[in-house]
């Protein structure tokens, strides 16, 4: 049987028993939203199903391109088999097939490998496939670095540097090549702060017209709601606001659109130990309600979550989460889940 890891209600604990009797504790009254309107619980396989490839390295945000295939990046390691030749805190690859069959190929590429390891390395934090550029936002690098490329990864030219917050800055993923998105704009957070390895108060938003990403000077940040509850944007980094708040957890985030669902989804690490949650809304800005939330899941220490948007089944209940992991699990992980929703 899956794991069945739905929010708590009425009792203080609630352990989920996998086929190999780990657990994952869901403790009471530690969610940062109310539970989600649409989304009742997140089941998931069991851990004996869990793919893992590319073993030793790990990251992995990833997005849909224009060919059909998976692009992504990892770090620390040396990705997928024939592996590199030596270990890399900035690579790339491309994944070609389906969740349940796929193959993953390293790109190489002398513009955009680097090395070092921990934080002494630029690492991808954000990756987004839009009108055939490849766009990566490059963390470690004294907040985040934009950089692109027109050749499918293997050619990467380094644009400006935030200088102020988005230290682990990521974007929003819709479909292949960015199909499915509602307007004209690009989509950016990251929690509030220079680092990839703090944990900070809240998370903060940019938006860019999608022909301009490379152009510092079109940036716009969240500021907050108005009264009717439309965004407001400002130019000036220095006024933005939170899109997003959970005192002194905010770290590495992914955000994908389920169109199935017709909901934004935020996935979410609150540490290394495997804490993390999935949240939803309506809109890119929220409100977020919570959809998924553990202090310690089922494959223990995790991180890196992300959620590939071509692996989200048409009617959006069926999806493929992409993590780390620490010790025998650092790898490129892939598990089902399956979202079941409220009746309405």
């Amino acid at each position: 049987m899956p794991v069945s890891c739905s929010r708590i209600h009425p009792v203080v604990l609630v352990v989920c028993f996998t086929t190999i009797a780990t657990t994952c504790a869901l403790t009471e009254g530690t969610e940062p939203y109310p539970p989600s309107e649409v989304i009742e619980k997140v089941s998931f396989a069991p851990v004996s199903s869990i793919v893992r490839k590319a073993i030793g390295s790990d990251n992995w945000p990833i997005t849909w391109a224009d060919d059909d295939n998976l692009y992504t990046s990892y770090g620390d390691g040396w990705g997928f088999e024939p592996l590199t030749e030596r270990k890399l805190s900035l690579g790339f690859a491309k994944i070609v097939g389906t969740a349940t069959g796929f193959t993953g190929m390293n790109i190489r590429s002398h513009s955009g490998e680097r090395t070092g390891d921990g934080a002494s390395g630029p690492k991808a934090s954000g990756l987004l496939m839009v009108e055939d550029f490849l766009y990566m936002w490059a963390r470690n690098t004294g907040n985040s670095t934009l950089v692109w490329s027109a050749d499918h990864g293997k050619t990467w030219h380094w644009g400006f540097r935030f200088s102020t917050s988005f230290g682990c800055a990521t974007f929003l993923n819709f479909g292949r090549n960015y199909e499915g998105a509602p307007d004209k704009y690009v989509y950016i957070y990251s929690q509030d702060g220079p680092s990839a390895y703090e944990s900070y108060d809240r998370v903060v938003m940019a938006r860019v017209p999608k022909d301009r990403i490379n152009d510092r000077s079109s940036y716009e940040f969240f500021e907050n709601l108005d009264s009717s509850g439309n965004p407001v944007w400002t130019s000036d980094v220095a006024k933005r606001g939170p899109v997003f708040t959970h005192p002194g957890r905010c770290q590495r985030m992914d955000i994908v659109y389920n169109a199935g669902i017709k909901r934004y989804l935020m996935v979410q690490g609150f540490n290394h130990d495997g804490g993390w949650g999935i949240f939803d809304s309506p809109q890119p800005w929220g409100p977020w309600t919570t959809a998924f939330y553990t202090e310690r899941w089922d494959c223990g220490s995790t991180h890196g979550y992300r959620l590939p948007t071509k692996w989200i089944s048409k009617g959006g209940r069926t999806m493929y989460l992409v993590y780390s992991g620490r010790g025998e699990w650092d790898a490129f992980c892939v598990r089902k889940m399956t979202l079941t929703l409220r009746q309405r």
